[in-house]
C-alpha cells in the first residue's frame, strides 16, 4: 500500500515518536478567518501558547499534494498570503490531494488529518453547525457529521453565533457526540460566554475530560468530543449587542446572495466591519483561550 500523504514538521515529529502532548491547529483561520496580518501573527501566538502550556502545536493545511502537519514560520508566511487557497472539507479534501491545490482544512478536515497523523486533540474557533433557513436551504456543517464519526476531542468556544445554536445542539445530540460545557452549565455563543442554552454536560478540569475520553475508548465508541469552552470574561461581547450585527449581518448575506462555503467567511467580514474590529479581537482571545485548554486536555490524556 502507499503511504499516506503526510509531511510532519520536525517538532511535530519528535514530539509524537516520543509520546508528547500533541494539539492540532486549523489553517482556514489563517486563509478564510481573518486579514493578513492578523492571520499569522494570531497562528503564531496560538501555536507559542501551546508550546508555552507544554505541549507541541501542529497547524495543518494542504500544500504541493502533501498534508503538511505542522508548518515553519515560512510555509505559514507564504499560506498567510496565498490567494485561492481551497477551504477543505471531507468533500473536497482528497480532490486538493490528487491536483496539487493549496487547501487550508476547516474543523472537519482537520479532524480527518488529525486522526491519519495521530493527534487526538484539536483546538479551533468555533465549529461551523446548522445555519439560519436551513430548513429551507439544507445548509448545515460538515463539522457536525464529523464530530459525530471521527475521534478527535475538539475545543472551541461553542459554535459561531451566526449560526442557528438550538438545531446545533439537537443534531449533536442526533449524532451522539457529548457536549461538555467546560466550567460552564451554558453552552457558549463564540462571542458571547452565554446562548441562553443549556450544555447538556460539564467537566471543569482538564483530567475529568481525559479519564471521560477513556471511558469512551474502554467501551469502544467512537466518534469525536466537542468541548464548549467560554471565552474570558474579559474579553466577550455580550449576547444582546451582538444580536443586532448578527441579524444585519445575515440580512446582508442574503441580500448579496451569498451561499454554501462563502457564508461564514462573508458573515465575519462583515462583522468586523459592523462591530469596528471588535469581534476579530474577541475571536483571537478566544482561540488563545481554546489553545490553552487544549493543551492542558492533550498532557492529561498522556498521563
Amino acid at each position: 500500500m502507499a503511504s499516506l500523504p503526510i509531511i510532519y514538521s520536525p517538532e511535530v515529529e519528535a514530539a509524537l515518536a516520543a509520546g508528547k502532548a500533541v494539539v492540532a491547529l486549523e489553517s482556514t483561520i489563517v486563509t478564510h478567518g481573518m486579514p493578513y496580518p492578523d492571520n499569522v501573527e494570531t497562528a503564531r501566538a496560538v501555536e507559542a501558547e501551546i508550546r508555552a502550556r507544554g505541549a507541541v502545536p501542529a497547524t495543518i493545511a494542504v500544500l504541493d499534494g502533501h498534508i503538511r502537519v505542522g508548518l515553519d514560520e515560512a510555509t505559514l508566511e507564504r499560506l498567510g498570503t496565498m490567494t485561492g487557497v481551497m477551504k477543505l472539507s471531507r468533500a473536497d479534501l482528497a480532490f486538493a490531494l490528487a491536483t496539487k491545490r493549496p487547501g487550508s482544512t476547516t474543523v472537519a478536515a482537520t479532524m480527518i488529518c488529525a486522526r491519519l497523523a495521530g493527534i487526538d486533540v484539536f483546538a479551533t474557533g468555533g465549529i461551523g453547525g446548522v445555519h439560519q433557513g436551513a430548513e429551507e436551504s439544507f445548509d448545515i456543517s460538515a463539522d457536525l457529521e464529523e464530530l459525530g464519526r471521527t475521534s478527535v476531542i475538539v475545543v472551541a468556544a461553542g459554535a459561531k453565533a451566526i449560526l442557528d445554536l438550538p438545531k446545533t445542539l439537537e443534531v449533536l445530540e442526533t449524532k451522539g457526540v457529548p457536549v461538555i460545557g467546560f466550567g460552564t452549565d451554558e453552552f457558549p455563543a463564540f462571542w458571547s460566554r452565554s446562548s441562553g442554552l443549556k450544555a447538556p454536560l460539564r467537566l471543569d478540569t482538564a483530567a475529568e475530560i481525559a479519564a471521560f475520553q477513556k471511558a469512551r475508548d474502554l467501551i469502544g465508541i467512537a466518534g469525536g468530543m466537542l468541548i464548549a469552552n467560554p471565552v474570558p470574561e474579559a474579553d466577550e461581547i455580550p449576547a444582546v449587542r451582538m444580536k443586532g450585527f448578527i441579524e444585519a449581518s445575515l440580512g446582508a448575506a442574503r441580500d448579496a446572495g451569498i451561499s454554501a462555503k462563502a457564508v461564514t467567511p462573508f458573515l465575519l467580514a462583515d462583522m468586523f466591519d459592523r462591530t469596528a474590529g471588535s469581534s476579530l479581537k474577541t475571536n483571537i482571545a478566544l482561540v488563545m483561550n481554546n489553545a490553552r485548554v487544549a493543551a492542558d486536555i492533550a498532557k492529561a490524556l498522556k498521563a
